[in-house]
């Protein structure tokens, strides 16, 4: 399951969120800034034209330097008394000042700003031609430019790394053992050269187990022969005793070359395909049977019978390996097998294991004391367990070693 908090696409998106919703706040933040700068601006345009007209009309100063401090400034008196009187009635009063040489009013009609002048019987009022209203117009365009390059750029991130969801989706069956070949990536960024490297890599992965597959069935095919040729020569042997025992020891080859096919298949990855509902006890009979040993040194200490869900040729060549192993090297060359709801253990005298169980758990591995074979026995068993789904533990205690399988409720009917 995807952790969201984690996840590439949710940390872009969080911080694409964050940073349209900081271009939102400066944007606002911006606007009333602007706005008021705009008004100040304003107001000290009216200030001084009010400012040198009062001074004027009080006779401070003359009608030349009143229109010197005013020359930047277009403003139009209104001489239209009807329109005057209906403007400074109707018309809404943005600000008032009033000072002892006269009085001044800013005020706003049908969108146009408008300067009164009162002092005495004199009432002047002045148009400002220049006045346009705030251009919040402009502000929301770029705001909105900006804020469409950001999801722009989000959208382009995101169509980037899409790919990246369908790698892992193709990682993840491959690591389930699946080796369906994946689509390869038409574009050049880094994304489509991992996909297209992943591609090799499961291609050549496909070849390499191909190879090793036909290797064994063609060695497994090529040891048939001269095994059955063996098995019809036995039966052509006159001496009872020996003829029995040749049979028994073909056979046996013919068990094992079968046994390598279902090794050959469980450590491929292959899914369990033959899972029934079997006694316990008649998986040990068939590992014992498989191990081609007397049950005198082989002692039982079970809680009560249990049924498994298992696929029992696997699972009976998985307790014929532990049985195997207590046998050969334990002291007094017995084993005890302990049952109960949650494991089974395989318990045996003698010295602990050299290294770390792990250890003993990869292909071709031994102690130091060497023995016949391939090393393979734990290895097999620690994979038949995992297609089980159950756990396979060790420890050593009071001068035995215990090997377990445990979670075995798991494996209820």
């Amino acid at each position: 399951m995807i952790n969201f908090k984690s996840s590439i696409l949710y940390t872009i998106t969080f911080i694409f969120c964050i940073s349209a919703v900081s271009v939102t706040l400066a944007f606002l933040y911006l606007i009333q800034h602007d706005k008021e700068n705009y008004t100040e601006e304003l107001n000290f345009k009216y200030s001084v034209i009010a400012g040198a007209t009062l001074f004027h009309l009080n006779n401070f100063i003359t009608a030349e330097q009143m229109q010197e401090q005013i020359k930047d400034y277009k403003m139009e008196e209104m001489t239209d008394e009807v329109l005057k009187s209906h403007i400074l009635t109707h018309g809404e009063i943005l600000d008032k000042e009033q000072k002892k040489i006269g009085e001044s009013a800013i005020i706003s009609y049908e969108k146009n700003n408008y300067l009164n002048i009162v002092h005495g019987d004199t009432n002047m009022l002045l148009k400002d031609s220049e006045f346009q209203p705030y251009r919040y117009y402009i502000m929301r365009g770029i705001f909105g430019l900006v804020l469409f390059i950001v999801a722009f750029t989000y959208i382009l991130v995101i169509r980037k790394i899409r790919p990246l969801k369908k790698l892992k989706q193709q990682i993840d069956k491959f690591a389930e053992g699946s080796l369906e070949t994946p689509k390869m990536q038409s574009g050049t960024d880094e994304i489509s050269e991992v996909s297209n490297a992943f591609y090799a890599s499961v291609n050549h992965i496909k070849k390499l187990n191909h190879s090793r597959q036909l290797f064994l069935r063609n060695i497994m095919h090529e040891l048939k022969t001269p095994i059955t040729k063996g098995r019809i020569i036995a039966e052509m042997t006159r001496d009872e005793k020996q003829k029995h025992r040749l049979i028994s020891i073909f056979e046996r080859l013919e068990t094992m070359i079968n046994e390598f096919a279902s090794i050959e298949s469980i450590t491929s990855g292959m899914e369990l395909t033959n899972i029934g509902t079997y006694r316990l006890i008649d998986i040990f009979d068939e590992a014992i049977d498989l191990a081609m040993i007397e049950r005198d040194n082989i002692y039982f200490n079970i809680g009560r019978d249990l049924h498994l869900n298992v696929d029992f040729k696997l699972f009976s060549l998985a307790v014929k390996n532990m049985i195997d192993n207590a046998l050969k090297y334990s002291t007094n060359k017995s084993v005890t097998i302990a049952i109960n709801d949650k494991n089974i253990r395989f318990i045996s005298t003698g010295k602990p294991l050299e290294k770390e169980f792990e250890y003993y758990l990869s292909p071709f591995t031994q102690g130091s004391n060497k023995i016949k074979g391939f090393g393979l026995g734990l290895y097999i068993v620690d994979n038949i367990l995992k297609a089980h789904k159950i756990n396979f533990t060790y420890h050593h205690q009071s001068g035995e070693n215990v090997f377990s399988f445990e979670n075995l409720e798991t494996l209820y009917q």
